[in-house]
């Protein structure tokens, strides 16, 4: 259910949704706005070569991660959604169309190849052509996102969920009017 948020009102924000969404971007929005710190999820799951964690290492990071006061945390990883649900106070789903966010990747990856990710990623982590990801991002909205929204569904939060960029950029600017920048 949406309400109306302010800054005073939030102080967990969970940002979710396809990659190349703009979850990133977004939480780096977000944080300027409340001075909430903002965690990429990324910089904590990749280990130095694009290696993963296990996953009970995975789940004892994020429950150190949620049980931090104050954050805005940004990253995908369904297999957790549950306990960064459970912690958050606010919701954001981006929610936008496959070509747009397929288009982000491969945008990101063609002018970033080779390049760090200036704090989304850890050393050793640079961006990489990896078919199998972008294959995921062409079959998320069939393969993942009904089991996504239906967690998100259950949240007991406010939530905000966003079909188009525009909206989001709407909300962000209500936002810094509401609080006078």
């Amino acid at each position: 259910m949406e309400q109306e948020l302010t800054a005073q009102n939030m102080n967990r924000v969970l940002i979710a949704g396809c990659p190349g969404s703009g979850k990133s971007q977004a939480a780096r929005a977000l944080g300027q706005l409340t001075g909430l710190p903002v965690i990429h999820l990324d910089s904590h799951y990749w280990l130095p070569g694009w290696q993963h964690p296990t996953k009970a290492a995975w789940r004892a990071t994020i429950q150190e991660l949620v049980a931090r006061p104050r954050w805005i945390m940004d990253g995908n990883f369904a297999d957790t959604l549950d306990l960064r649900l459970a912690a958050a106070d606010t919701l954001i789903y981006l929610d936008f169309s496959t070509l747009l966010c397929a288009t982000r990747v491969a945008r990101r990856t063609l002018f970033g190849h080779g390049k760090s990710r200036g704090g989304e990623l850890p050393e050793g982590c640079v961006e990489r052509i990896d078919w199998p990801f972008f294959r995921f991002v062409l079959n998320y909205r069939e393969d993942h996102r009904e089991k996504d929204l239906a967690g998100i569904h259950s949240f007991a939060g406010k939530s905000y969920i966003f079909t188009r960029p525009r909206q989001l950029a709407r909300f962000l600017a209500g936002l810094k009017k509401s609080i006078g920048i």
